[in-house]
């Protein structure tokens, strides 16, 4: 116990000894660097340690740079980020208002335009909005908020401001069907409106009418105009139903392939008129007798 003892106080007195040397060298470096600086003058030592600190610092002061940099431009994005959000958000509002705008003054054109032809022409017309369709090949018909109530029956012919649209086929009390000019199950008598040539115009579906029945000697170019040709008393002549896209001759008959595309387009009817002048002339062929058109 008593050797342990004396072990443990040397070695305190030991460590009190270096404590006290070390603190002894520090003052006396202190001393030695203060004295060095005396009269403004940096000493060895000290440009030594300034010599050895002096990449350390310039280092640190591009590192430390460096990262406010780096900081400032990653919130500088994140601001921009939020800004594009932001503007990508009013953009979106602002096209879809000027979608809305483009569709009000579209419609707004379309309606002028009818509402023009209706006060121009001099026949009897009723107004029929279309309420459904069917693009079916064989039956691409049209139905209309017009019916038995409102005076339409079956014969009666549809068009716009542009030209033909087709025949009403079936009708009950509040709604009519029309058959379109361009079904296949369709046939118009029709000519050309420069010399009269006549045909026979059946519906081509997507790709229109086919003028059937011109002789090969008849002066048909593309670019003609078809109309109706009055015969038959359902359609009125001069009515325009489209205009020449194609003039083929074969070797053999005696009649060319004359391809019209429709003056109206099917797909986007919004409404019609229904011609009222007929009214008394097909009801006595279909043996009904009804009250005289009004305007």
């Amino acid at each position: 116990m008593k050797k342990a003892s004396s072990v443990k106080k040397a070695q305190s007195r030991l460590g009190t000894a270096r404590s006290l040397f070390l603190g002894g060298v520090l003052l006396v470096l202190a001393l030695f660097l203060l004295g060095s600086t005396v009269g403004g003058q940096f000493g060895v030592v000290q440009q030594m340690i300034m010599q050895a600190l002096g990449p350390v610092q310039s280092g640190t002061s591009r590192m430390i740079g460096s990262f406010q940099v780096f900081a400032g431009d990653y919130l500088a994005l994140w601001t921009i980020r939020d800004d594009n959000k932001h503007l990508r958000l009013v953009i979106a509002d602002y096209q879809q208002q000027l979608d809305q705008y483009r569709e009000a003054y579209a419609r707004n054109r379309y309606l002028e335009n009818e509402l023009k032809f209706k006060k121009e022409e001099n026949f009897p017309s009723l107004t029929a909005r279309v309420v459904g369709k069917d693009p079916s090949f064989w039956f691409q018909t049209l139905i209309v908020d017009r019916g038995k109530g409102d005076g339409v029956i079956a014969g009666m012919v549809a068009r716009t401001s542009l030209g033909v649209v087709g025949q009403v086929i079936q009708v009950s009390d509040n709604y009519a069907k029309i058959l379109l000019t361009n079904a296949p199950s369709s046939a118009i008598d029709a000519m050309i409106q420069k010399n009269r040539v006549r045909g026979i115009l059946k519906g081509a579906a997507d790709k229109g009418y086919v003028l059937y029945y011109v002789l090969k000697n008849a002066d048909v170019v593309v670019g003609d105009r078809v109309v109706t040709a009055g015969i038959g008393g359902v359609f009125q002549s001069g009515i325009p139903l489209g205009t020449v896209s194609a003039v083929r001759s074969k070797r053999r008959g005696m009649f060319q392939e004359i391809e019209v595309a429709p003056i109206v387009d099917f797909g986007q009817l919004e409404m019609v008129f229904i011609d009222l002048s007929e009214k008394q002339k097909i009801a006595e062929e279909m043996g009904h007798a009804v009250d005289p058109v009004g305007e």
